[in-house]
């Protein structure tokens, strides 16, 4: 271990994984805790954050799992007194819970609308409006959004809801940058790419015709760097922007896609 997160104590919300293999929730929470933090491994199913504290400590480190729904108000107000009770204090604040559902404004039923919404983007005010007191009470600390490069191009697919709850996401961001400077608050967005997770397979499944192999192909070959990024990718991303080497970095959002918006065609 490391002492870069030395002293922290991070939630991390998605920090379980949707299918077998590494999700970028899973892959950040124990990366922090590689690094010396404390983390609270958040997810809406327990057996899945439970994994994950289970994997931090078996390597030595300190996680405690936690069940909440983070589109419910009193999920997230728990979640951040437990981690307040359990490590006395809350530093860095990890979004990373969100879902895909595939559709256009007519093929996208309004339940999906808001269901979408509601975990990708209400899901952010939850959870800032819950733990920015707590991190106000530290000093100032760090807050991580996971976005998509969804929010800012067409990536192939008709994303509606999920482009436009990542695209507030950025917003939001911003804007709570700017309010909380002054307190010694940060908050940063990172925008990933096409990521090899567990928590694409599914979504997209049919698109590709149901062969997830051929999926993986297409579109590792639509990438510059010629394969998509993984869960790894976007957890050493959060590492850097969650710690004090960021200490003069916020209200930004950092593109992790292996070039794929840089390219015109």
């Amino acid at each position: 271990m490391s002492s870069r997160m030395k002293g922290k104590v991070v939630i991390v919300t998605g920090a379980g994984s949707s299918g077998p293999g590494w999700g970028n929730g899973k892959a950040a929470a124990v990366l922090y805790a590689r690094h010396g933090a404390s983390v609270l491994a958040v997810d809406n199913r327990m057996e899945a954050a439970q994994e994950t504290a289970e994997l931090i400590s078996a390597e030595g480190g300190k996680c405690v799992a936690a069940r909440a729904n983070v589109a419910s108000s009193e999920d997230v107000r728990e979640m951040a007194e437990r981690c307040v009770r359990q490590f006395g204090r809350v530093d860095v604040l990890h979004n990373n819970v969100g879902i895909v559902e595939v559709g256009g404004p007519i093929e996208t039923e309004e339940e999906s609308w808001n269901r979408v919404i509601a975990i990708n983007q209400s899901s952010v005010f939850l959870t800032c409006k819950h733990i920015i007191p707590h991190l106000l009470d530290a000093g100032g600390g760090s807050i991580v959004n996971i976005a998509s490069i969804a929010a800012i191009r067409w990536i192939g697919f008709p994303y509606l809801a999920y482009s436009a709850a990542k695209a507030a996401m950025i917003a939001m961001t911003q804007n709570m940058a700017v309010q909380y400077a002054p307190q010694g608050i940060r908050a940063n967005c990172i925008l990933p790419g096409f990521m090899n997770t567990p928590l694409i397979q599914e979504p997209l499944k049919e698109t590709y015709g149901g062969n997830v192999d051929e999926m993986i192909d297409k579109r590792d070959k639509q990438v510059p760097m010629g394969k998509m990024g993984d869960g790894w990718d976007t957890a050493y991303a959060a590492l850097f922007l969650a710690s004090d080497e960021s200490k003069y970095i916020t209200g930004t959002s950092l593109v992790v896609d292996g070039g794929l918006t840089a390219r015109c065609a």
